[in-house]
């Protein structure tokens, strides 16, 4: 049986994955409207991912017979000053949703929730790829500077970017 503290831990995460999406849904909005559409590729499978993230909690808490609870999404920014500004934000982001995941990680360990742990192995090793990927672009940014054929050729790599669930 799923205890009340993790369904509740759960549905707030299902909340965070469901922002993430929206966020990087902006991100591709604001690469969109800057004509950088391989960054806004990207970011819209990324957005995928991220909502593939918050079913695989849905998931998780009705196959363990807990039920469901979704909340209110807040708005995210939708303007950065620049690419690397963007890319920036959103290895934030991961960095916010690793303590998340790493907190419900502990949870799991002191409800003694031997599912759960089972279950947020997969995003523990998510979050190390999540990170290094934004983390890895904001270097590139870096040095790219303000480097329009860099800006470009980056531009044209991340668009190769497909979803893969």
């Amino acid at each position: 049986m799923i205890g009340k503290r993790v369904v509740a831990a759960f549905n707030d995460q299902i909340n965070h994955e469901l922002y993430s999406s929206y966020l990087y849904l902006s991100m591709a909005a604001y690469f969109h409207s800057v004509n950088l559409d391989g960054f806004a590729g990207w970011m819209r499978v990324q957005a995928k991912e991220e909502d593939s993230h918050a079913m695989k909690f849905f998931e998780h808490l009705r196959d363990r017979g807990a039920r469901v609870e979704l909340d209110q999404i807040d708005k995210p920014k939708a303007a950065w000053k620049s690419p690397l500004d963007a890319f920036r934000g959103a290895y934030e982001h991961e960095k916010f949703i690793t303590s998340k995941i790493n907190g419900l990680y502990k949870l799991a360990e002191k409800e003694s929730d031997y599912p759960a742990k089972v279950f947020l192995d997969w995003f523990v090793k998510e979050q190390v790829e999540e990170e290094a990927t934004a983390s890895g672009i904001v270097n590139m940014l870096e040095r790219i500077k303000d480097s329009g054929n860099g800006l470009i050729m980056l531009d044209r790599e991340l668009g190769k970017r497909e979803f893969k669930a």
